[in-house]
């Protein structure tokens, strides 16, 4: 799951305190007298309404009470009216000109409408007309806080400690303006700078939880798992703060990819929160135990414990927010998109519901309005990763590329063949895409000396008739040479893709092909006509069945069946893990053995394993084999085995390799007891940084 942005409220939540900083060190010095000693308790405590009331009351009776009236500005400011305030701090400022306590209070009541912009020359006049006062440069680096000018605030925040540097107050704003540094250090994806700040605040403040918390959320975006881990035990030290503790660990043992860890971890959090009395604790906690139950793949648990949730709970985002992961682990993008909806109309500004839309539009096969909401995502959140990379990842969906496709290939039947194919792909729009290839194979046999090749020339068009329906053609021709003759061919690939219903997917297929095996085969030009399908059904419970079945009409008057079926189970997902059974069946009408393989009926019952994992952060590897038996007609069965291994390399955003072996005894491809053998290598190439009609994009993503 995507990890939310960093703390964006701390500017707000900083402000706020050093309202009360300010309201503390200047009004209350400068006027305490003992029949308003009440009212300052109640600004003290932050209980505005009652301050608001009792100065009222003396206001009522002393309407000229230059204290009352300032300590009234500030009740009704920060109960919520700073405009108000505002006015009342202006009136003030009208009678007593220059009075620094009326310029203080109504440059602060700026700050408490959030229009740092318009305090920051009023403060910047201020720090001028009175430089040697605390309240006058705190509110100041404040300003420039809030405004973002983080470097200059914190050049501000020093003079004012070196002003007083008994005052605690200074410290706590230097220590926010930290949090707010490495925050937008954070956001700019300067990870090691972000954690630089973060680790200054222990000077001030050793262990502090706010650092703590906001260290932890940086490691667990680099995934950095053990740093995570350890910061979250740093944190840990009473009840309420370990349960904290325990929901950022399963998190990160999730990124680590220790799901079931995950879960153990969520699940001891879920019992220790029964323990105390704290509702938003409660509900971050059923949030990550529910998670985790996603991630284990325990979908109708999960499901009950949100249906459960939601009726204690209704209209709740997070609790929606959990239904939508559900419906994406699930393939139910609708359920998903519904539930992003119901979020944004409680929030539109939700990052879940933001780029949680995005992922499941995108999942869907909605491209353009999961542009436009990965974008929106952006408007809110600037230069957040996660969207960030969303939009990167749809980018390079789009980008036009070049493939390098080279092989050799040998045989026991002293047939080899070196061929190469070079395939150009490019997208017109996120509807329709174009393909361009050319393949060259040069085939000969060692013994005979018998040598051909030959030359496909193919262009290909992909239109998204609707999402999750394509439609591929592909037209061309191919022109083969040998020793005794020579001859051109059209070629033709057909193929309607769908997806009828959830975590199914059928094609429907015509193709049309020349017979390019070996010389021998080249030189008889036999065309062959397959008329077919494939079929995959998914689960949610790691089983899935694959099913191909293919009817062909060859030019030689033969015909052929070929049904595969295979049944697997994904053992694990990281590292990627099938196993599985496959069946095979094929019959041809005439027998030509002398010609190709060309059985009356063949079988063929083999075993397989498929790993796939990371060697490292840019290379991927995956090894593959099967062994079984086949029987040929009458024939006595026989082993088979076939295997194929391979390294993938992504040298940058924009550029891979692969280099691959396969071998295989399997004696559908030409004759019982038949060797094949195949290395290779693939590199392709983004050669564009942006799709060809990125620009059109753009433009729609704005109108839609």
């Amino acid at each position: 799951m995507a990890l939310s942005p960093c703390n964006n409220l701390l500017t707000i939540i900083t402000m706020y305190k050093y309202a009360f900083i300010l309201l503390f060190i200047l009004p209350l010095i400068s006027f305490a007298q003992n029949d308003m000693t009440e009212g300052f308790k109640f600004l003290e405590k932050g209980d505005f309404q009652n301050a608001e009331d009792f100065f009222e009351g003396i206001l009522q009776k002393e309407p000229t009470n230059k204290t009352a009236r300032l300590c009234y500005g500030r009740a009704v400011g920060l109960s919520g009216e700073p405009k108000r305030a505002n006015s009342l701090f202006s009136e003030l400022l009208e009678e007593y000109p220059g009075d620094f306590e009326v310029e203080i209070n109504y440059n602060e009541s700026y700050l408490w409408s959030k229009d740092y912009k318009s305090a920051r020359p009023l403060y910047k006049k201020l720090v001028s007309d009175y430089p040697d006062k605390f309240g006058a440069v705190l509110g100041f680096a404040n300003t420039l806080s809030n405004l973002k000018e983080y470097e200059l605030a914190l050049e501000w925040v020093d003079k004012a400690i070196a002003l007083d540097p008994e005052n605690k107050s200074a410290l706590v704003s230097k220590k926010y303006m930290r949090l707010g540094y490495a925050n937008a250090y954070v956001n700019n994806q300067q990870y090691a700078k972000g954690e630089e700040y973060l680790q200054k605040i222990f000077t001030d403040f050793p262990e502090d939880k706010d650092a703590l918390q906001n260290l932890a959320n940086l490691y667990l975006i680099i995934k950095n798992v053990d740093k995570a881990k350890e910061t979250y035990k740093r944190y840990a030290t009473n009840a309420k703060d370990s349960i904290i503790a325990l929901n950022g660990i399963a998190l990160a043992e999730h990124i680590g990819e220790k799901n079931k860890t995950a879960l153990e971890i969520a699940l001891k959090s879920k019992r220790e929160v029964l323990k105390v009395r704290d509702t938003p604790l409660t509900e971050q906690t059923y949030n990550r135990y529910v998670q985790a139950l996603i991630w284990n793949q325990k979908y109708k648990k999960a499901q009950n414990q949100i249906d459960s949730l939601m009726v204690t709970n209704p209209n709740r985002n997070w609790i929606m927010a959990l239904d939508a992961t559900l419906g994406m682990y699930t393939a139910n993008f609708k359920k998903s998109i519904k539930n992003y909806d119901k979020i944004l109309a409680n929030d539109s500004t939700s990052f879940d519901g933001n780029l949680g839309k995005a992922n499941a539009l995108f999942a869907s096969d909605k491209i353009i309005p999961a542009y436009k909401a990965a974008k929106q995502t952006l408007v809110i959140y600037k230069k957040q990763k996660d969207a960030t990379n969303f939009i990167e990842k749809l980018d390079l969906q789009f980008t036009p590329n070049v493939e390098e496709h080279a092989a050799y290939t040998f045989d026991n039947g002293n047939n080899t063949a070196y061929s190469t194919k070079t395939t150009t792909q490019l997208a017109l729009s996120t509807k329709f895409s174009s393909t361009f290839s050319y393949q060259y194979r040069l085939t000969e046999n060692t013994v005979t000396l018998n040598k051909a090749s030959s030359h496909v020339l193919i262009a290909g068009l992909q239109y998204k008739l609707f999402p999750k329906t394509n439609l591929k053609t592909v037209f061309g021709v191919n022109k083969s040479i040998s020793t005794d003759t020579s001859f051109s061919q059209p070629v033709l690939d057909i193929r309607l893709q769908l997806q009828p219903m959830r975590l199914q997917n059928l094609d429907l297929i015509y193709t049309r092909e020349v017979q390019s095996f070996n010389a021998e085969l080249i030189e008889r030009e036999i065309v062959m006509n397959h008329y077919g399908l494939t079929y995959n059904l998914g689960t949610t419970f790691n089983l899935g069945w694959y099913t191909q079945a293919i009817y062909t009409e060859q030019t030689d008057s033969n015909k052929r069946n070929l049904l595969f079926s295979s049944l697997y189970y994904n053992l694990f997902k990281k590292p990627a893990v099938k196993i599985g059974v496959n069946y095979q069946y094929l019959s041809f009408s005439n027998q030509v053995p002398s010609i190709y393989f060309s059985p009356s009926i063949y079988q063929a019952v083999e075993f397989f394993a498929d790993v796939r994992a990371k060697l490292s952060d840019k290379s991927l590897y995956m090894i593959s084999a099967a062994s079984g038996y086949q029987k040929v007609e009458e024939d006595p069965m026989t082993v088979i085995f076939r295997a194929e291994t391979g390294v993938q390399h992504q040298f940058s955003k924009r550029l891979s390799g692969k280099i691959y072996g396969k071998y295989s005894n399997i004696a559908s491809a030409t004759a019982a007891g038949f060797q094949f053998t195949e290395i290779g290598f693939k590199l392709k190439w983004l050669f564009t940084k942006k799709p060809l009609f990125y620009a059109n994009l753009q433009k729609k993503i704005a109108l839609n």
